[in-house]
């Protein structure tokens, strides 16, 4: 089983008819990064437990509901009357998202430590607001290096939301401090340069050499439409490109990423630290195409919605990699 911790929330998008200049109404979204990672990884036929608090408000019952219906097992799932974390979603002309938060005692910042992860978990993955907002930031370390110390496989996804990082050199310490515990990061050009500190034009691949060295055997890079990097556990660069698809918006595309990877690497017995090092440059063409072929599917609609895995087999995308 794959074990998935960190936020639910709602995302607030604008309604895509409203004129231009205008203000229109906000339409509800369910998503939270580490929420949508659970939900694509089980809707692509993953084992995936999420591991979370969520409100007992309307919008907490919603994102419950839609956990059952994607298969996540609820057992780690924590309930609070406190009110449901919301982000309120701007979108730029070619999809992509920018976000403000609303996220003053809500419920998923109050989440407690369930102690080991249950019998059968080989692999728990993290990331997003949840490592940054306390107390339940320190909730997540704590799970993410107790179980890197008892052998499962670690996965981390930063995310990065800068807005809601007051002291961005610190937070650029904690994640330097995580690597040694973690089994693959998977981080996008953008967050990989802010993580850093460099400057726009600065080469992420020798970040990333850097990176691995002090502790994950995989990082896998996202380019947009662009496509997927992978820096193996041999050292290889493998490359693979975008899938063309028309946009919607790009709200969950890196999530659908690190849930696909997931699913890939339960279907293929990998969910190991030594399994990923072991991927030769095949494996991971076809772990990243499949990655690729799964986001383009949730970029084709509005919000955060990866496919199921009878939708992403039916998409001509998914069979031309």
């Amino acid at each position: 089983m794959i074990v998935v911790g960190g936020e639910a929330l709602v995302d607030l998008v604008p309604d895509p008819s409203t004129m231009d200049g205008e203000l229109g109404p906000l339409l509800p979204r369910l998503g939270g990064g580490p929420y949508n990672v659970a939900v694509a990884a089980g809707r692509l036929g993953a084992p995936v437990a999420f591991l979370s608090r969520i409100s007992t408000d309307h919008f907490g019952d919603a994102l419950l509901d839609r956990l059952h219906a994607s298969g996540v097992d609820v057992r780690l799932l924590q309930r609070g009357d406190e009110p449901t974390t919301l982000a309120v979603v701007g979108l730029g002309a070619d999809g992509s998202a920018r976000y403000s938060f609303h996220v003053e005692g809500t419920a998923d910042r109050l989440v407690t430590d369930p102690g080991p992860l249950p019998d059968g978990t080989e692999a728990v993955s993290l990331g997003t607001l949840s490592l940054v907002l306390e107390p339940g930031a320190s909730v997540y370390e704590a799970v993410l290096r107790r179980e890197a110390a008892r052998g499962l496989l670690t996965v981390l996804d930063p995310n990065v939301r800068p807005v809601l990082i007051g002291d961005p050199a610190g937070y650029r310490a904690r994640f330097a401090s995580w690597l040694p515990d973690v089994g693959l990061l998977k981080v996008s050009e953008e967050d990989a340069r802010w993580l850093a500190g460099a400057a726009p034009g600065a080469d992420v691949l020798a970040v990333l050499r850097d990176w691995q060295q002090a502790g994950p055997v995989a990082i896998v890079l996202t380019r947009g439409g662009d496509g997927l990097v992978a820096l193996t556990g041999a050292g290889e660069v493998v490359e693979v490109p975008g899938v063309p698809v028309d946009v919607v918006d790009t709200i969950g595309a890196g999530d659908t990423v690190q849930g696909a990877l997931l699913a890939w690497l339960h279907r293929h017995g990998a969910l190991a630290r030594d399994a990923v090092r072991a991927l030769d440059a095949a494996a991971w063409r076809d772990a990243l195409g499949f990655a690729c072929a799964a986001a383009a599917v949730t970029c084709s609609r509005a919000g955060a919605e990866p496919p199921f895995a009878a939708e992403l087999a039916a998409a001509p995308a998914a069979t031309e990699r």
